[in-house]
């Protein structure tokens, strides 16, 4: 699934081909995603301007004077800025078409994504409404960490993707922002002291950095808007590599299951 990195690295690809551009058509080809397409959307956009683009979380929001477009990746989606009149393949679900020539077009083989339109303040939409703070904003810090966590058991991992904690630190940085400040994901969220908190929010930041500098990872069918691949995947120093040296201390990384997803951990380096 695209983490926050990911999602992050396609905002930037296709904001520069989108912010002030009129939108000449709107073309839905399957309505049936996560949510139904809503159907009035060509009535809706065209020739309105897209006035910016932003991130909630996993969400990229296109902001028009008269309401957003919410566009959610899903599982499996991707983002592709393309020529008009280019040829839609089997799995291209919605084009918005610009007049500059160009087009964004979604691809989502599961069809777990989103289109969706709302035409009031962004931030009380329901999807939205009960987000927790962006994990490199100035709202998350080890203070609020430590706060969040004292009613808090669940493992730490688990507690790092709850999003109503903190949106966007998905399975693969969560794993590694753990390993990185030296914290074992079994151990309870309430368990950890302000220092400690206050180096796991620094390194998440540090990883989430770094990741979107590289271009994000790649999982299955994700590609930037330019059809390009992440590599942050190569730095990995846990995640997947059960069996297989530690990079620090060469003890053999560790795999369990915790919340129905894979975690990965050093058992020496990670207390």
């Amino acid at each position: 699934m695209p983490e926050l990195p990911e999602v992050e690295t396609t905002l930037r690809g296709i904001a520069p081909h989108l912010t002030q551009m009129r939108v000449a058509d709107v073309v839905i080809r399957n309505p049936q995603l996560r949510w139904p397409i809503p159907e009035n959307l060509p009535l809706l956009l065209r020739g309105q301007t897209v006035r910016g683009l932003q991130r909630r979380a996993k969400y990229l929001l296109i902001a028009f004077d008269h309401g957003t477009l919410i566009l959610h990746l899903g599982m499996s989606g991707s983002l592709r800025i393309q020529p008009v009149g280019t040829p839609p393949e089997k799995h291209d679900h919605f084009d918005l078409v610009l007049d500059a020539g160009q087009l964004l077009r979604l691809r989502d083989p599961r069809r777990f994504g989103a289109v969706l339109w709302h035409e009031s303040d962004i931030a009380l939409h329901p999807l939205l409404a009960s987000l927790g703070p962006e994990p490199l904003g100035q709202d998350f810090t080890g203070e609020y960490l430590h706060r969040a966590t004292r009613s808090r058991s669940v493992a730490i991992k688990q507690a790092l993707m709850d999003s109503h904690l903190v949106v966007g630190v998905g399975n693969i940085y969560a794993n590694e922002s753990l390993f990185r400040a030296g914290i074992r994901p079994q151990l309870a969220a309430n368990k950890l002291s302000l220092p400690r908190c206050q180096r796991l929010v620094q390194n998440i930041r540090d990883v989430l950095q770094e990741a979107i500098k590289q271009g994000g990872s790649t999982l299955r069918d994700f590609v930037h808007s330019d059809g390009s691949s992440g590599y942050f995947q190569q730095t990995y120093f846990v995640y997947g590599r059960t069996g297989e040296p530690c990079r620090v201390c060469n003890t053999a990384i560790k795999q369990i299951r915790q919340g129905q997803r894979s975690t990965f951990y050093c058992p020496v380096c990670q207390r």
